[in-house]
């Protein structure tokens, strides 16, 4: 913690060994009739003055004085000035940024809180209202002088020229009296400290903060700019790792000193401990926050995990330490932590969440490292979409699906797709079919994020090195054609017809799984706009057939297995298609009855038990046989 400047410790330490013993000049002065049988804490605690017992609580006078224990020692006699809780009150709001007494959280602070107090008190004296002259001196315990009026009632001066009225006279107990004033009074020694505590920005803080040496030296050795960005407006909240942390961060990544480590890496990793904007202890709540640091894709702003459960921790690592929170600078906050806030990588972040437990002990049953050396890799680039513990409570697995190709379901590989990003589309994930075609996963927009028409993004961008997780509140199980074909508003007319009353239970069939007849399946899927342009829409039998004549079983048909002339397998409806394939690798296809500007507008959707090729009309199969 930030220790009281040199000078005016030292001042306080000679004030506190050189007390004055009177506060009159007249020793003719009758005694004062001590009537009440409690302490000046006691009588302080009886008369509504709890800001007061709070402060002396809460002050450091020195190590070698308790003021709160002096106040309440039968034996001695005191004169107290005491502020009411109105007068604190006061106190806090001319202070910027102080807003209870619990803000005086560091030892600079209660140092500072120490000299205010004792300036309140005169030792060895207890002295009427009555008894105080006009312009009189009296010297307090904290060495300085305040001034004396008497006219109009009875009030003091302070350094600083402000007036305190006495509120309430002679209040009498065992061991002194106290007269309750309407303003906390400031000697020069605690204005000089205001703007050496209270207006120090976050850098100097932690140079005059001894535990803070190596982060000191850390800033200086990093990017030359950190302490200067660290003096600017900001606001910035700093979690500011002590000494011990620092080394034992060398100690763990095997670096002799701060010199050895690389200075891009020190910089980010510096960064990755500031946070935009003031966020004292009782703002800080169990979520996200993204940090200063850019070491995410893209220069991306990397997250933190903030747990306030038991305490603060953040990523899991570094918790706030005992008295640690809240140092207030006039440009932010800092909050003392015991580790180095490493750079998290996707499996870092998904430890470090306590709402993510059940994926992390699915990734690694049974000492499963696949996935955890997957998400390591800090040389690609991952989007993973993370079911919380609840979307695991409600998973059944009802296709019975390796939990592996489940999980593998959950990432797409090569890059990370941010929310701003997202739109209506679909992308591969690290799952693959039988034939080792990688499945895809249709993501949907239109309210919120949506995957597979089933499990919805309740956490969006938490950002790591290696990639950018997004919170899900269901397991996307793998997808069968039926799958896409509900999940995407393109096919709802395509599912319509399927759904029809009368028709073939073609849900049913095409979520057949791989490897059982017909399946898999190549399915050529009319688009809403291909069914609006048909003159009208067939039903019963006919429509049976139009239906059948879209898919092939039997047979995931890719779009590399495409070639110009290729004729396919018969449909289910029993004819075949041709496919023609121009110079600009543009796909037509010939319908069973010739139509021959059939178009695919989207290939390879892919399912477990088949692939989906989105086609702009409506296939009429041949009629005449």
């Amino acid at each position: 913690m930030k220790t009281f400047p040199k000078i005016l410790k030292s001042t306080l330490l000679a004030f506190l060994v050189v007390f004055a013993t009177s506060c009159s000049d007249d020793d003719d002065t009758p005694p004062v009739i001590i009537t009440e049988e409690g302490t000046i804490v006691e009588v302080a605690q009886d008369n509504n003055l709890s800001s007061l017992v709070a402060a002396l609580q809460k002050a450091d006078v020195s190590a070698n004085y308790n003021l709160e224990a002096a106040l309440s020692d039968e034996t001695a006699t005191f004169t107290v000035l005491a502020p009411s809780n109105a007068a604190f009150s006061d106190l806090l709001a001319r202070l910027d940024g102080f807003e209870t007494l619990d803000d005086f959280s560091n030892e600079a602070l209660q140092d500072l809180l120490g000299v205010i107090l004792t300036y309140h008190v005169v030792p060895d004296a207890a002295v009427a209202s009555t008894a105080l002259t006009e312009g009189q001196v009296i010297t307090t315990l904290q060495g300085e002088t305040l001034s004396v009026s008497v006219e109009g009632g009875v009030s003091f001066t302070d350094a600083a020229g402000e007036v305190a009225n006495v509120t309430t006279a002679d209040v009498s107990a065992i061991n002194g009296i106290v007269h309750v004033i309407d303003k906390v009074l400031l000697p020069q020694a605690a204005l000089d400290a205001l703007e050496d505590v209270l207006l120090s920005s976050i850098t100097d803080l932690a140079i005059s903060t001894p535990t803070l040496s190596n982060l000191v030296a850390a800033l200086q050795a990093a990017d030359g700019d950190l302490p200067n960005v660290l003096e600017g407006d900001g606001p910035f909240t700093v979690f500011a790792p002590t000494d011990e942390a620092f080394e034992a961060f060398l100690e763990d990544n095997d670096f002799a000193s701060l010199g050895d480590v690389p200075v891009d890496v020190l910089t980010q990793v510096l960064l990755n401990h500031v946070v935009s904007g003031t966020l004292l202890a009782a703002d800080l709540t169990t979520g996200y926050q993204s940090s200063l640091s850019t070491a995410g894709p893209d220069g991306a702003s990397l997250s933190l995990y903030i747990d306030t459960d038991d305490g603060v921790v953040i990523n899991a690592d570094a918790k706030v330490t005992e008295n640690g929170a809240d140092n207030k600078a006039i440009n932010g906050v800092v909050h003392i932590v015991d580790d180095v806030i490493d750079l998290p990588n996707i499996v870092d972040h998904a430890v470090a969440n306590s709402n993510l437990t059940s994926l992390v002990n699915a990734l690694t049953a049974d000492g499963n490292t696949t996935f955890t050396t997957l998400l390591s890799d800090d040389m690609e680039t991952f989007t993973v979409f993370a079911p919380v513990n609840s979307a695991f409570d409600g998973f059944t697995n009802p296709a019975d699906n390796d939990i592996n190709d489940i999980l593998s379901n959950h990432v797409i590989v090569g890059t990370a797709a941010f929310a701003a990003s997202l739109s209506n589309s679909y992308e591969n994930t690290a799952a693959t079919n039988t034939d080792g075609d990688n499945l895809s996963i249709y993501i949907n927009t239109d309210d919120g994020v949506k995957l597979n028409g089933l499990s919805t993004v309740a956490v969006a961008d938490i950002v790591a090195t290696n990639g950018v997780i997004h919170a899900v509140d269901t397991v996307i199980d793998l997808p069968t054609v039926v799958t896409f074909a509900t999940a995407d508003p393109n096919f709802s007319s395509l599912v319509g017809a399927l759904t029809t009353d009368g028709q073939p239970d073609y849900v049913g069939v095409l979520s057949t799984a791989n490897g059982i007849a017909p399946a898999p399946f190549t399915v050529f899927a009319p688009i809403n706009d291909a069914f609006a342009a048909l003159a009208e829409v067939p039903t019963g039998d006919a429509l049976t057939a139009v239906l059948d004549h879209h898919v092939i079983g039997g047979a995931n048909i890719v779009s590399s297995d495409l070639s110009d002339g290729l004729v396919s397998p018969a449909t289910l409806e029993g004819d075949t298609l041709t496919f023609s394939i121009d110079s600009e690798n543009t796909v037509t296809i010939t319908d069973g009855s010739g139509n021959t500007d059939i178009g695919i507008i989207a290939v390879d959707v892919q399912a477990v038990n088949g692939v989906i090729h989105a086609i702009n009309k409506v296939m009429i199969p041949n009629t005449d046989n």
